[in-house]
């Protein structure tokens, strides 16, 4: 019986994270199609949905008697920490996402759980082994393939704020992990990083906000509710089951922007971008199957 239930809840990890992944193709492909607004507009709309569900879901937790907002001691500095590199990530990530192909943005994004493997040496005092750190190299040798460095700066910018969006997501998941392992509820953590990011991307609104039309209002509701039901989602997933287990999964999202890119902007990657992702997500099945053997030995 416990074996079936570990199953059962390992089945019911990978459902979650590919609903995760699909929500956050989705947003992104939403976000593209709201056409010309300012990233930094695009992602005060996405967060702002995400602060007011994490929010009510904490305020129906506080009157069914739990204790939700509860900070333990030691947990403020990691919780700004999440907040600053997430924000970096989602403006990394909706700038590129205005720029690029999405499967490129979303590619580039999905470099994180590479840099949660670095930070979490430096955070949690895990060791990196030999395998998951070439994987990391190789993997970055993709993420270039993708980037296509070259003189021209602002040909690449996009690309490389993509990437940067990435790392600074790295970071903040490490930062998740601590405060979970600090048992910070994962609903308050979602709420605290959607106010901070709103409250950076407000001076910005102050003096460039452009003005919507109804559609690309809907629409940023609806990347909003997308990018809510993604984190939601994720939490859920690692929740039910070890990263170890059902972290591949999470690349799905690649699958589900290419199409989306296709269908809805006639997005087609060409050679490099392919060869990247190739390369990217290989190093990522190379790294889960290397913590599958290592966590059962």
């Amino acid at each position: 019986m416990p074996q079936e239930y570990n199953k059962s809840r390992i089945a019911r990890g990978i459902f979650y994270i590919v609903c995760s992944s699909f929500c956050f193709a989705l947003m992104g492909m939403l976000a593209r199609l709201a056409g010309d607004i300012p990233f930094m507009q695009k992602a005060f709309f996405r967060n702002i949905i995400a602060f007011f569900i994490a929010f009510v879901l904490l305020i129906k937790e506080q009157r069914e008697g739990k204790r939700p907002f509860v900070l333990p001691a030691g947990s403020v500095r990691f919780l700004f920490f999440r907040s600053v590199a997430g924000s970096l990530g989602i403006f990394g990530n909706f700038y590129a996402l205005d720029k690029i192909n999405i499967a490129d943005a979303s590619i580039l994004n999905k470099m994180s759980p590479f840099f949660t493997v670095i930070f979490s040496f430096f955070i949690l005092g895990e060791k990196i082994m030999p395998v998951p750190l070439a994987a990391i190299c190789v993997s970055i040798a993709g993420a270039a393939l993708v980037i296509k460095p070259s003189f021209e700066i602002t040909a690449m910018l996009p690309a490389l704020a993509g990437f940067l969006g990435g790392v600074s997501s790295g970071f903040a998941y490490t930062c998740v992990r601590r405060l979970r392992i600090m048992n910070v509820n994962g609903k308050l953590i979602v709420a605290c990083f959607s106010l901070f990011s709103l409250l950076l991307a407000v001076p910005f609104l102050l003096f460039h906000f452009s003005p919507m039309t109804s559609r690309q209002l809907l629409i940023m509701l609806a990347a909003g509710i997308a990018a809510a039901g993604g984190q939601l989602t994720i939490t859920a997933a690692y929740s039910e089951a070890p990263a170890a287990k059902i972290s591949i999964f999470d690349y799905s999202q690649i699958v589900f922007s290419s199409l989306m890119g296709f269908f809805a902007f006639g997005q087609i990657p060409d050679a490099m971008s392919f060869a990247g992702y190739a390369l990217i997500i290989a190093m990522a099945i190379v790294v889960f199957v290397y913590n599958r053997r290592h966590n059962n030995s």
